[in-house]
């Protein structure tokens, strides 16, 4: 019945469409009673379905085969190992070591008194990274240490297994992994307080000072609010860091004025082997610093003959402390306790090694174009006359031989047997720029470095907010 009705209903409202344009409110009224007697026909028949409570039940059972785990025979599911990390203390004994890891077993603290390698690693020896593995018991199963003793891309490892016959140890090499870190600061007083507080390692501040020390004098330059960013290598063993290493870039506003250094290496040139050539080569095969735009921040001299110390008596005219007349001082002293390392400025020769009137003991070193420079004081010389030294060696201590009325280096420049102010020597001399067929590396390079340190000082405007 439902279905002639549609179809009636269709078939009228097809007949003609001038039909549709003239009668249109009859034609939808029609179709509105046609929808409604459906939905009444489709309620009636739906009624007469029968209730679902008198339908008949029927159960069926099956049987499901069960999966195979397919677990490997030697899987202990019983077995739960702990890992636990520490850092070795100066105070550390087998017990106070072993419970900071976490580890219950007398056979382990036996072992470790008695066994030569891992007592003379382990015990009293601060800074070590330790790690060790347990089982549920807290028996232990292995341990681990690792320290890098030497700047040689590698690092030691230790290990001390439980084995069927008992504990076993063995020394382990392995090669560093490098990773770079971000980090940023602003001085408030000096340049260690604030990488201090910026968490920076003491050995990036230092290599900070040395990177700008022909631009920014550190000694006497500084000024509340000056602000740098770093990028730096930690150096992993295991994915622990063990040591520092170089500064990769770094920004440091001085004043207002802003400095940027990047760490690059380049090829050494071809060409003549005159000496500039040389030194150029020389340079670029060790690699060195550069500002971001290729010239190079390595000097023909260090601003200064220690990595960091302070000054205490300038170039200048001054009361003389022993002679106790007013009279010309020809160099600068910097305060320093007995024994820090005094390092050559530049590359040279010994020209003299020895005790000399009131220097005490003294080094003079000649450079090229008829440079010299005088280190005195000193409690320990290391080089002897007509050695050849390289910039940055190591060559005496500091000490208070002479005349002097406390530990201090005296350090003179001369020029032609002229007396300069050592302090401007240093932005004077001459850089090496970077190479033309190494400057499409070099700009490269230097632009994901700019991207970098942005990040870097980034770091401290998030901490700050």
């Amino acid at each position: 019945m439902i279905n002639s009705l549609v179809d009636a209903g269709t078939a009228f409202l097809t007949f003609s469409g001038r039909t549709v344009k003239q009668y249109p409110k009859r034609i939808t009224a029609f179709v509105a009673a046609l929808l409604l007697a459906g939905g009444g026909g489709a309620f009636a028949v739906a009624t007469l379905a029968p209730d679902a409570s008198e339908l008949p039940v029927r159960e069926v059972l099956e049987s499901v085969p069960t999966l195979a785990l397919n677990i490997p025979s030697d899987l202990d599911l019983q077995t739960l190992k702990l890992f636990r990390s520490e850092v070795t203390r100066s105070s550390d004994t087998a017990d106070t070591l072993l419970s900071r890891l976490g580890v219950d077993d007398a056979s382990a603290a036996a072992f470790l008194r008695s066994d030569t390698i891992a007592r003379q690693i382990l015990l009293g020896r601060n800074g070590r990274n330790v790690t060790a593995e347990t089982d549920d018991n807290n028996h232990l199963l292995k341990l681990s240490a690792r320290w890098s003793p030497e700047d040689n891309g590698n690092f030691n490892r230790l290990v001390l297994e439980k084995t069927p016959q008992g504990f076993q140890s063995r020394i382990e090499i392995a090669a560093l992994t490098a990773s770079s870190r971000l980090a940023s600061g602003t001085i408030q007083s000096s340049l260690f307080a604030a990488t201090d507080d910026a968490k920076i390692p003491d050995s990036i501040a230092t290599q900070l000072a040395e990177i700008f020390s022909g631009d920014i004098d550190f000694h006497r330059a500084l000024r509340k609010g000056d602000r740098f960013s770093v990028v730096y290598e930690t150096l992993e063993g295991d994915g622990e860091p063990l040591r520092t290493g170089r500064v990769l870039s770094a920004e440091f506003v001085n004043n207002g004025k802003t400095f940027q250094a990047m760490w690059f290496k380049d090829s050494v040139t071809a060409g003549a082997p005159t000496a500039d050539a040389s030194r150029a080569a020389d340079a670029r095969g060790k690699g060195g610093y550069y500002t971001l735009d290729g010239q190079s921040l390595r000097r023909a001299f260090l601003a200064s003959p220690m990595e960091f110390s302070r000054i205490t008596s300038g170039f200048k005219m001054r009361f003389h402390p022993i002679l106790q007349t007013m009279r010309a001082h020809q160099g600068v002293d910097y305060g320093a306790p007995t024994g820090t390392p005094v390092r050559s400025v530049g590359d040279g020769v010994v020209e003299f090694a020895g005790v000399q009137n009131g220097y005490g003991n003294v080094i003079i070193l000649k450079h090229r174009n008829n440079y010299n420079t005088v280190y005195a004081h000193l409690s320990r010389i290391n080089v002897r006359k007509g050695a050849s030294v390289s910039q940055g060696q190591t060559i005496g201590a500091v000490g208070a031989t002479g005349w002097a009325t406390g530990p201090h280096l005296h350090f003179e420049f001369r020029v032609n047997g002229v007396y300069r102010d050592p302090l401007t020597i240093a932005r004077q001399s001459e850089s090496i720029p970077v190479s033309a067929s190494a400057k499409p590396m070099f700009t490269r390079l230097a632009a994901e470095n700019r991207i970098a340190l942005a990040a870097a000082a980034s770091v401290q405007q998030s901490s700050a907010q």
